[in-house]
């Protein structure tokens, strides 16, 4: 169950690293804090450039930490909520199938990160080694 988790982790934790360099960096054919600050702005969500660098610290740290094991539950918290915020501001009126922009996408992330966060992040994980669980 360790390697499948860790696994889990590596491949949820490092894309959510990859989309908080698109936001706060450019990377990864992002945007950037300004192109996606005016995103946001267009969306409603205001102030769109603090915004856009709270949403980008969040999966770039939250990502970093879920893919370590570190603070799993907050780190599972911080994806969950971003893909929360996600779907209903942009793929919840678009319906369910991502084929119509649709949130099946971002659910399927938030049953990852919240099933982790239940289950816990497994032996080869650093919250294992710093409080052995």
């Amino acid at each position: 169950m360790g390697l499948g988790l860790l696994l889990i982790r590596l491949v949820v934790g490092i894309t959510f690293m990859g989309h908080g360099a698109q936001k706060l960096f450019g990377w990864f054919g992002g945007h950037g804090i300004k192109g996606t600050g005016g995103f946001f702005e267009s969306i409603g969500i205001k102030p769109g450039v603090t915004m856009a660098i709270l949403a980008g610290l969040a999966e770039l740290i939250g990502g970093a930490m879920f893919a370590l094991g570190l603070l799993t539950p907050i780190a599972a918290l911080l994806i969950a909520g971003t893909m929360f915020v996600a779907i209903v501001k942009v793929h919840g009126p678009n319906g369910y199938w991502i084929t119509q922009n649709g949130f099946e996408y971002n659910l399927m992330l938030i049953a990852v990160a919240i099933g982790v966060l239940l289950i816990g992040p497994g032996q080869y994980s650093l919250d294992a080694v710093i409080f052995g669980s």
